[in-house]
């Protein structure tokens, strides 16, 4: 018996044994991490989530993080994003943040803080010593179910992940950030237009295709008036 509480089925797929305190939806939840190739493929590599490869699938198609000096990964927990950017970016600095613990990672600073506090995106400066060259976000809101109240608590995160980015980043810089189904609506898209140079929506094949998450891809950013 494996100590993941599966076994092995038909066709080579681990079945979840059944449990008396374990709900329906942990069950399949529970299957479908079990016969994920990706979770696998993540143990074996070393990294802390399947989350990893949808960075490593977005560096590849948009080489966000070629020469990056500063990175900030907003809602870093477990790290499996900021694992990436060490490698693909090992001289640069990363600052993280996020509500939930953090195992330490070498090389990044993690503040464990609510990224929607006040005080929050000075913190983040500090802690990264000077401008970004890009900001991730990975962030996803509590989800109540209903559709047009996680629309806009998502699109509150992204606004506000924009706002800081535009504070912290050099002229050139990327912000990247999760969205649901549909993307950004029009009028957050046309405020990522006015301040970089490409917006672009994407599904990295890491993103299950059962999943309504999205990525949107602000590249070439035009810089702070205060600075033209």
């Amino acid at each position: 018996m494996s100590k993941s509480g599966g076994r092995r089925g038909g066709g080579g797929k681990e079945r979840v044994r059944t449990a008396k305190k374990r709900t329906a939806s942990s069950t399949r939840w529970l299957q479908r991490q079990l016969n994920d190739p990706y979770v696998k493929k993540a143990k074996h590599d070393g990294y802390r989530s399947r989350a990893a490869y949808k960075l490593i699938e977005l560096d590849d198609r948009f080489k966000l993080l070629r020469g990056a000096k500063g990175v900030v990964d907003l809602g870093i927990a477990p790290g499996g994003w900021a694992q990436v950017v060490r490698q693909r970016a090992p001289k640069a600095s990363v600052v993280g943040i996020d509500l939930l613990e953090t195992d330490p990672i070498d090389g990044v600073t993690i503040l464990q803080m609510d990224f929607m506090d006040d005080d929050a995106p000075d913190k983040l400066k500090a802690a990264l010593g000077g401008s970004a060259d890009i900001v991730l976000s990975d962030m996803a809101a509590n989800t109540v179910g209903h559709k047009a109240t996680d629309h806009l608590r998502t699109m509150g995160l992204i606004e506000a992940g924009l706002e800081f980015a535009v504070e912290i980043l050099e002229p050139g810089g990327a912000y990247v950030a999760k969205v649901l189904a549909g993307g950004a609506d029009d009028s957050l898209v046309k405020q990522m237009k006015s301040h970089f140079k490409t917006v672009k929506h994407a599904k990295p094949p890491a993103s299950r295709k059962g999943s309504s998450e999205w990525y949107v891809v602000a590249q070439g950013f035009k810089g702070r008036p205060d600075e033209a």
